[in-house]
Protein backbone atom coordinates (compact mmCIF):
# COMPACT_ATOMS: atom_id res chain seq x y z
CA UNK A 1 0.00 0.00 0.00
CA UNK A 2 3.15 2.60 0.83
CA UNK A 3 5.06 1.89 -1.59
CA UNK A 4 8.56 4.14 -1.83
CA UNK A 5 6.76 6.75 -4.25
CA UNK A 6 5.05 8.03 -0.80
CA UNK A 7 7.82 7.64 1.06
CA UNK A 8 9.95 10.35 -1.20
CA UNK A 9 7.93 13.22 -2.60
CA UNK A 10 8.78 16.46 -4.31
CA UNK A 11 6.48 19.19 -3.80
CA UNK A 12 6.31 20.94 -7.71
CA UNK A 13 5.22 24.70 -6.11
CA UNK A 14 7.89 25.12 -3.77
CA UNK A 15 10.18 22.41 -4.90
CA UNK A 16 10.15 20.95 -1.40
CA UNK A 17 11.02 17.28 -0.54
CA UNK A 18 9.15 15.78 1.79
CA UNK A 19 10.10 11.98 3.80
CA UNK A 20 8.18 10.07 5.89
CA UNK A 21 10.71 8.59 8.46
CA UNK A 22 9.05 6.83 10.50
CA UNK A 23 5.40 5.20 10.67
CA UNK A 24 4.57 4.03 14.47
CA UNK A 25 0.93 1.85 15.04
CA UNK A 26 -0.29 2.88 18.35
CA UNK A 27 -2.84 0.75 20.38
CA UNK A 28 -5.19 2.51 23.04
CA UNK A 29 -6.79 -0.43 24.85
CA UNK A 30 -10.75 0.16 25.56
CA UNK A 31 -13.63 -1.70 26.66
CA UNK A 32 -14.30 -3.03 23.67
CA UNK A 33 -11.10 -3.91 22.56
CA UNK A 34 -8.19 -2.17 21.26
CA UNK A 35 -8.37 1.42 18.94
CA UNK A 36 -5.34 1.86 17.04
CA UNK A 37 -3.83 4.91 15.46
CA UNK A 38 -0.97 6.08 13.64
CA UNK A 39 2.22 8.50 14.59
CA UNK A 40 4.10 9.76 11.12
CA UNK A 41 8.00 11.31 11.51
CA UNK A 42 7.84 13.80 8.42
CA UNK A 43 11.19 15.49 7.20
CA UNK A 44 10.66 18.60 4.84
CA UNK A 45 13.55 20.31 3.02
CA UNK A 46 14.32 22.19 0.02
CA UNK A 47 17.28 20.73 -0.61
CA UNK A 48 19.43 24.09 -0.21
CA UNK A 49 19.70 24.15 3.29
CA UNK A 50 16.17 24.83 4.65
CA UNK A 51 15.06 21.69 6.53
CA UNK A 52 12.20 21.04 9.38
CA UNK A 53 10.88 17.65 10.66
CA UNK A 54 7.28 17.07 12.04
CA UNK A 55 5.10 14.64 13.80
CA UNK A 56 1.81 14.15 12.96
CA UNK A 57 -0.65 11.44 15.21
CA UNK A 58 -4.34 10.49 13.47
CA UNK A 59 -6.38 7.86 12.99
CA UNK A 60 -5.67 6.58 8.99
CA UNK A 61 -1.98 7.00 8.01
CA UNK A 62 -2.31 9.54 5.70
CA UNK A 63 -3.75 12.15 7.73
CA UNK A 64 -0.82 11.30 9.66
CA UNK A 65 1.35 12.13 7.10
CA UNK A 66 -0.41 15.03 6.31
CA UNK A 67 -0.18 16.51 9.91
CA UNK A 68 3.47 15.90 10.26
CA UNK A 69 4.13 17.31 6.82
CA UNK A 70 2.18 20.63 8.05
CA UNK A 71 4.11 20.80 11.15
CA UNK A 72 7.34 20.19 9.37
CA UNK A 73 6.84 23.28 6.87
CA UNK A 74 5.99 25.73 9.92
CA UNK A 75 9.54 24.03 11.50
CA UNK A 76 11.01 24.64 8.41
CA UNK A 77 14.84 26.98 9.62
CA UNK A 78 18.00 27.23 7.61
CA UNK A 79 21.13 25.71 8.37
CA UNK A 80 24.56 26.67 7.39
CA UNK A 81 25.90 24.61 4.26
CA UNK A 82 29.67 24.87 3.17
CA UNK A 83 29.91 23.34 -0.44
CA UNK A 84 27.76 20.08 -0.26
CA UNK A 85 29.18 19.62 3.82
CA UNK A 86 28.93 21.18 7.34
CA UNK A 87 31.90 23.67 7.81
CA UNK A 88 33.00 22.00 11.22
CA UNK A 89 32.28 18.73 13.21
CA UNK A 90 29.01 19.45 15.53
CA UNK A 91 27.32 16.80 18.36
CA UNK A 92 23.26 17.05 18.09
CA UNK A 93 21.60 16.17 21.38
CA UNK A 94 18.15 15.48 21.87
CA UNK A 95 16.84 13.11 24.98
CA UNK A 96 18.77 10.12 24.98
CA UNK A 97 19.83 10.25 21.34
CA UNK A 98 23.04 11.80 20.45
CA UNK A 99 23.74 12.23 16.34
CA UNK A 100 27.96 13.31 15.99
CA UNK A 101 28.23 14.98 12.38
CA UNK A 102 31.41 15.45 11.11
CA UNK A 103 32.18 17.20 7.69
CA UNK A 104 33.63 15.31 4.94
CA UNK A 105 35.42 15.84 1.44
CA UNK A 106 33.56 15.82 -2.20
CA UNK A 107 33.60 12.54 -2.94
CA UNK A 108 32.61 10.75 0.11
CA UNK A 109 28.80 10.38 0.05
CA UNK A 110 26.34 10.33 2.40
CA UNK A 111 27.50 8.04 5.31
CA UNK A 112 24.31 7.95 7.74
CA UNK A 113 21.52 5.52 8.96
CA UNK A 114 17.82 5.66 7.80
CA UNK A 115 16.76 8.86 10.47
CA UNK A 116 19.63 10.82 10.25
CA UNK A 117 20.33 10.08 6.48
CA UNK A 118 16.52 11.66 5.73
CA UNK A 119 17.12 14.84 7.22
CA UNK A 120 20.14 15.33 5.67
CA UNK A 121 18.67 14.68 2.37
CA UNK A 122 16.02 16.93 2.72
CA UNK A 123 18.71 19.42 4.17
CA UNK A 124 20.71 18.62 0.72
CA UNK A 125 24.13 17.71 2.49
CA UNK A 126 25.74 15.47 0.03
CA UNK A 127 29.15 14.79 1.68
CA UNK A 128 28.88 13.89 5.59
CA UNK A 129 30.51 11.27 7.91
CA UNK A 130 27.87 10.80 11.28
CA UNK A 131 27.31 8.35 14.28
CA UNK A 132 24.31 7.79 15.86
CA UNK A 133 25.02 7.74 20.26
CA UNK A 134 23.03 6.73 22.51
CA UNK A 135 19.37 6.29 21.60
CA UNK A 136 18.46 4.98 18.08
CA UNK A 137 14.70 5.98 18.18
CA UNK A 138 13.74 7.62 15.27
CA UNK A 139 12.09 10.14 16.85
CA UNK A 140 15.10 11.13 19.20
CA UNK A 141 17.23 10.99 16.20
CA UNK A 142 15.56 13.82 14.24
CA UNK A 143 15.51 16.26 16.28
CA UNK A 144 18.99 15.64 17.75
CA UNK A 145 20.15 15.81 13.94
CA UNK A 146 18.00 19.13 12.95
CA UNK A 147 19.45 21.04 16.62
CA UNK A 148 23.26 19.80 15.80
CA UNK A 149 22.46 21.51 11.72
CA UNK A 150 20.93 24.50 13.39
CA UNK A 151 23.84 25.04 15.93
CA UNK A 152 26.10 25.33 13.28
CA UNK A 153 27.40 29.02 12.82
CA UNK A 154 28.80 30.81 9.57
CA UNK A 155 32.79 30.99 9.72
CA UNK A 156 32.30 34.19 8.85
CA UNK A 157 29.88 35.09 11.86
CA UNK A 158 32.46 33.47 14.05
CA UNK A 159 35.30 35.40 12.98
CA UNK A 160 33.60 38.68 13.80
CA UNK A 161 32.06 37.20 17.63
CA UNK A 162 35.87 37.13 18.24
CA UNK A 163 37.18 40.08 16.78
CA UNK A 164 39.83 38.49 14.30
CA UNK A 165 39.88 37.44 10.58
CA UNK A 166 38.45 35.22 8.42
CA UNK A 167 42.36 33.71 7.82
CA UNK A 168 42.88 33.79 11.43
CA UNK A 169 40.22 31.21 12.41
CA UNK A 170 40.59 29.10 8.82
CA UNK A 171 44.62 28.69 9.38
Amino acid sequence: MWGRETLFKQDDENQLIEKVVHINRVAKVVKGGRKFSFSAIVVVGDGKGTVGCGLGKANQVPDAIRKGVERARKDMEFVHIDEATIPYQVIGRWGAGKVFLKPAGAGTGLIAGGAVRAVLEAAGIQNILTKCLGSHNPNNLVRATIIGLRSLKNPEEIARRRGKTLEEIVN
